[in-house]
C-alpha cells in the first residue's frame, strides 16, 4: 500500500456540504473515512460549496479565489439550483464544461480523477410533495444528460447516484428538512465514489 497522502477537493452546493446533517455525515467525509479504513492515506477534504449555488456562482468563486495548485481527486456535483431557478440549459452546459475543465486542471490534468456526480432527484423528496414531481424529474434527467455527456467528452469518471433518490416514502434517507439527504443516503454515494477512486489508485 502506498504511503502517499492523497488530497481531495469537493466542488458543489448543499449536497456536497451535507446540508442538515453533521459535517462528518456528509458524503465527502464519509468518502474520506471509507478510503482511510481500507488503508489509503488522505488529507481532510477541501470543500468548495455553498447552499444555493448554481454553476455560475461556483465558477465565479473558482475564478476569484485561489486554491491549491493540484489535488489527487476532485468531485463535482452541481446543477440542482439551476434547475430549481429554471435557468437556461445552454448556460448550464457552458458553465458545466468550464467547471469540468477547471476540475481536470486541478486534478493535475488527470481527467479520470475527476468524479462527476449526477444530480439527485429532489422531486421524490418529502419537500416536493405538493410540487409537480414529474416535471422536476424530467428536468433533472435533462440536466444529467448534459453533465454526463460533458463528463464523457473529457474522459472523467461518472457516478450516477440519481436512481436511488427516486425511491419514495423512505424518511430515513432524508435530513429533517425533507429535502436534503441523510447520513444513510450519503453513505451510498460515498461507497460508489470510493470504489472508483480505489480502482484508480490500484
Amino acid at each position: 500500500m502506498s504511503s502517499h497522502i492523497y488530497s481531495l477537493l469537493c466542488l458543489g452546493d448543499s449536497y456536497t456540504i451535507g446540508e442538515g446533517v453533521p459535517l462528518y455525515e456528509s458524503f465527502p467525509y464519509q468518502l474520506l473515512q471509507l478510503l482511510r479504513n481500507t488503508g489509503y492515506h488522505f488529507h481532510a477534504p477541501e470543500i468548495v460549496a455553498k447552499t444555493g449555488w448554481t454553476t455560475t456562482e461556483l465558477a465565479e468563486h473558482l475564478i476569484h479565489n485561489k486554491l491549491e495548485d493540484h489535488y489527487d481527486f476532485v468531485t463535482l456535483l452541481i446543477g440542482v439550483n439551476n434547475q430549481y431557478r429554471e435557468q437556461d440549459m445552454d448556460d448550464y452546459a457552458d458553465d458545466f464544461e468550464f467547471l469540468v475543465k477547471k476540475a481536470i486542471h486541478l486534478a493535475k490534468g488527470h481527467a479520470q480523477c475527476v468524479m462527476v456526480i449526477s444530480i439527485p432527484d429532489w422531486g421524490a423528496s418529502p419537500f416536493a410533495k405538493d410540487k409537480n414531481e414529474s416535471k422536476i424529474s424530467k428536468e433533472i434527467d435533462a440536466y444529467n444528460q448534459v453533465n454526463e455527456s460533458i463528463a464523457f467528452k473529457y474522459d472523467c469518471s461518472y457516478c450516477n447516484i440519481t436512481p436511488n433518490t427516486r425511491i419514495k416514502n423512505i424518511k430515513e434517507l432524508f435530513a429533517k428538512d425533507g429535502l436534503h439527504y441523510s447520513q444513510k443516503e450519503y453513505e451510498r454515494w460515498a461507497n460508489e465514489i470510493a470504489a472508483n477512486i480505489k480502482e484508480l489508485i490500484t
